[in-house]
């Protein structure tokens, strides 16, 4: 049975007992900032099992992706060197929220092991919680236990009672929790234990491999510390690692030797042309490789690009650690993007997400490799230069400012640099690498994209439900309603009077909410006994719309009924901005690509910003050609059309979606112009020459691999060409032309000043030689040695090193020292010839001369410059440097 046979069999076994088939989630998670990447089946459910949220179905079945290789899970040196370590995974699991319990759960995951997947159940051995001392009141659970002897028809033998370490589970120190069930697969005796006798599945040998874990959510905390109470509606939630289950299946005793893996390895094999199963240390490298780069093709198909903070820094680590292994194989050329490429051909039809976002994955992967090439092979130098030193000094720790160097410069992150490091018997100081991390860093290490949300707008959201959004029909800009809720600093309350911050909460309303990129609606609300002036609209929780505001006159009580206006005019504005996106984004991928993706977007009623993949700054060429598709496009004036439509419909149209976006069963899709289909809830424009005329501001690179254009429409767009012929018109003025001359005549002033520039340096070398004096007519021979102490009129550090270099020269052997006094301070320079900077040192005798000056400096033995700032004891510096070449 192949891995595709096993997740599909998993999925639909659940299917046929009642469970809705959920698509995995997004590795990036959404509004949870506590979480880097999924790294749980149950981490898209985490609302539905706290109660914060309600879905329309109380059993589900997904296989999630998910990545662990950040935060507590930070074991990223063993993926590769054992049988499990992975950074990328699959898990396989069923929920119950407050619907089935115990009973289901254990003879579903028996029959799916035993009767689907055929696992010889005489090799499983069961886990149930013990109890714990840890957790008073909390007995053990003899339900699983019997209903484990009942359902497998197994004795206590086979049923293993372990404590809480092992078989209790809590979402966090508040929240539900319980107990749990793994079940373990016996691999086999010949496996090294290291203790006299195996503890079974409590054991950390590899004879005992879990595959599947049962938790049974039972118990609730409601305060940190506090006593568990039974929960009101029991749920479940179970996780199988789907390359366990497959090695299990398919008899292989590593996750690497299942066809989830083979397939990669034979590729990175190929590229280095060395077979697998030969030589230990190149096999860890091909499975490292093969590991990582499903890891980096899922995570940059969901919208994560290499990066130095955050997740963005994690995939870094990943792919460069890859890249490393790749080196240590000898493969010299780009190759990670292949190996991706591989991954996309063998997983692309279970997450389609793949393929359609081949091009970027493959493409950034290269940029990646090849920026991480142009540097590793100075960072290894200089980590061999630091090797050499620390041998000298017998140290055995690389400094953390050494290893931050070598992050920030080159790129290794810190623990490519303890890898090799520790290949030579070292370590590096990581507690100082984390100092000059947090000092070097502008912004946190890491703060989720989407603030945690106010259990009390959760609270809200289950209260009043879902609110209805009017703002697509009629007018779109008025509406009518009930006021459902009132909060007044955060806090509900039954009425706010004048004054009041409040944040209100209708039965409908046509304000759109902060969301998708485009900004929320402002406007005014009306009851009949108070205005509320709306200066923004959210929705924070579930699908419950928020205005938030202040109440400019009277008092808003809950219960009244509202008129709702919102701002036409900045409606209409950030319509056009909107509309204008999607055109954007269809000229984006005609003229650079179909990697040209969405990475983000801002729609206010002044502008637009829209981010997207690409890997170079446009050209003048390609701004143009977009410019003008767009336009074009708005010129045609086609009607817009709104559909809601089921995904699966939606995507065989050739919508485009939006990176890492999570939607729905059915999904709303606009059309702009003729041929800009898009997942969309915002508003827009009813024909796309509402736009009326869209003008690319700027064109930027805001991080490796992404770009962003700002542009404005319609109104702004006029005012933006306003500005421009206002400054144009000034500069022509100033410069006594026509707007249309600006360009020749100041390529013109250039020419003029670049030329002046030379006469005035030239009159400066010339000064700085002596004027009309003749310099080498004052050089002395002192001790035998030919001095050219002299002072010139000209301050200007660069002059002078030129008039210096070239006396050097004409005077053959010798020491030349100037004091040039033309400026504010004094400038000094002095040269010494090759053959006697063993004798003399420059930087040693500007030194002497800037003391007496009142200033510093140094520098190298054949050349070195200062300044001083008496200028009055000059004669007395430049005889200080006569009596130090006299006494040699």
């Amino acid at each position: 049975m192949k891995a595709r046979d096993v997740r599909s069999s998993f999925l639909n076994f659940f299917a046929q007992n009642g469970h809705e088939l959920v698509r995995s989630s997004s590795l990036v998670p959404e509004s949870d900032p506590t979480l880097l990447f999924a790294n749980a089946g149950m981490n898209q459910f985490k609302d539905v099992f706290t109660g914060r949220e309600a879905r329309p179905y109380r059993r589900a079945t997904t296989s999630q992706k998910c990545v662990r290789a950040g935060g507590k899970h930070n074991d990223l040196e063993n993926v590769g060197f054992t049988a499990r370590h992975h950074t990328f995974f699959e898990m396989l699991g069923n929920f119950s929220f407050g619907d089935y319990f115990k009973a289901d759960a254990i003879e579903w995951a028996y029959r799916l092991l035993v009767k689907e997947l055929g696992i010889d159940p005489k090799r499983i051995m069961y886990t149930v919680f013990a109890g714990d001392k840890a957790l008073p009141g909390v007995g053990p659970d003899d339900e699983a236990r019997a209903l484990w002897r009942k359902v497998a028809g197994v004795g206590d033998d086979r049923v293993l009672g372990l404590g809480a370490k092992e078989n209790f589970w809590q979402m966090g120190d508040v929240g539900p929790m319980g107990p749990c069930s793994e079940i373990h697969f016996h691999q086999g005796d010949d496996l090294p234990c290291p203790e006299a006798t195996c503890l079974g599945p409590a054991c950390d040998c590899d004879r005992w491999l879990e595959i599947w874990n049962l938790v049974f959510m039972q118990y609730e905390r409601k305060v940190k510390d506090g006593p568990l109470a039974p929960l009101p509606a029991p749920s479940v939630d179970t996780g199988a690692g789907l390359e366990r289950v497959t090695s299990v299946v398919q008899g292989r005793r590593s996750n690497y030797d299942t066809d989830l893996f083979s397939p990669l390895i034979a590729c990175a094999s190929e590229l280095a042309r060395k077979p697998y199963g030969l030589n230990p240390k190149d096999d860890a490298s091909l499975r490292v490789i093969a590991d990582h780069a499903r890891a980096t093709a899922f995570l940059i198909a969901d919208g994560v690009f290499p990066d130095k903070t955050g997740r963005e820094y994690v995939l870094r680590r990943i792919f460069r650690r890859a890249v490393r292994h790749g080196k240590r194989l000898g493969i010299e050329e780009p190759f990670m993007h292949l190996v991706c490429g591989r991954v996309i051909d063998e997983m692309g039809d279970v997450y389609p997400e793949l393929r359609e976002r081949r091009k970027v994955v493959e493409q950034m992967a290269l940029e990646e490799e090849n920026r991480f090439r142009k540097t590793l092979d100075r960072g290894l130098k200089l980590l061999e230069e630091e090797f050499d030193r620390m041998a000298a000094a017998g140290e055995r720790t690389i400094p953390g400012l050494r290893v931050f160097s070598l992050y920030d410069t080159y790129g290794f992150p810190d623990d490519l640099t303890a890898v090799i490091a520790r290949e030579r018997g070292l370590e590096i100081d990581k507690a100082g690498f984390d100092v000059a991390m947090n000092e070097a860093r502008t912004k946190s290490e890491f703060k989720g994209h989407d603030e945690a949300v106010s259990d009390v707008y959760h609270t809200l959201a289950r209260a009043q439900g879902a609110t209805e959004f009017t703002g697509y029909d009629g007018d779109g800009v008025t509406g009518q309603g009930t006021v459902r809720a009132v909060l007044v600093k955060g806090v509900p309350a039954e009425v706010a009077r004048a004054g009041s911050a409040v944040a209100i909460v209708v039965e409908r309303t046509p304000f759109y909410p902060e969301q998708g990129g485009q900004m929320g609606d402002t406007g005014h609300l009306v009851t009949p006994t108070g205005r509320v002036r709306v200066d923004d609209t959210r929705k924070p929780a579930g699908d419950v719309i928020v205005h938030l505001g202040e109440v400019e006159s009277g008092e808003v009580r809950v219960g009244e009924h509202a008129d709702l206006e919102v701002d036409r005019d900045r409606r209409e504005r950030t319509r056009a901005n909107h509309s204008a996106t999607h055109l954007l984004h269809l000229a984006l991928k005609r003229v650079l690509g179909e990697h040209a993706a969405q990475k983000g977007s801002l729609v206010a009623p002044d502008r637009l910003r829209f981010d997207f993949s690409h890997f170079a700054a446009l050209t003048d060429d390609e701004k143009t050609r977009i410019e003008d598709m767009v336009n074009a496009e708005i010129r045609r004036n086609a009607d817009s059309s709104t559909e809601v439509l089921g995904l699966a419909e939606a995507k065989q149209r050739g919508a485009v979606q939006m990176f890492g976006e999570k939607y729905g069963e059915r999904v709303r899709v606009v059309r702009i112009g003729r041929d800009s289909l898009e997942f969309c809830g915002g508003t827009h424009v009813r024909r796309a020459g509402d736009i009326g005329l869209f003008k690319l501001v700027s064109e930027s690179g805001i991080a490796q691999g992404v770009r962003r254009i700002e542009g404005v429409t319609g109104a702004g767009a006029l005012d933006y060409v306003r500005r421009l012929e206002h400054e144009l018109g000034r500069a022509a003025g100033h410069l006594r032309g026509a707007p249309l001359e600006v360009a020749g005549r100041v390529e013109k002033l250039q020419a003029d000043l670049k030329a002046r520039e030379k006469e005035v340096n030239d009159l400066r070398q010339k000064l700085a030689a002596g004027g009309s004096r003749d310099l080498l007519s004052e050089v002395k021979e002192v001790g035998g040695v030919k001095l050219l102490a002299a002072r010139t009129e000209v301050g200007d550090a660069k002059a002078l090193r030129d008039v210096g270099d070239k006396l050097r020269d004409k005077l053959g052997s010798g020491v030349v020292a100037l004091a040039g006094v033309g400026g504010e301070g004094v400038s000094l320079l002095v040269m010494v010839t090759k053959d006697l900077t063993n004798k003399y040192h420059a930087g040693k005798l500007v030194g002497a001369m800037a003391e007496i000056l009142g200033g510093r400096g140094g520098g190298r033995p054949d050349m070195a410059q200062a300044g001083g700032k008496d200028a009055s004891k000059v004669d007395a510096a430049l005889a200080r440097v006569q009596e130090l070449v006299a006494a040699g």
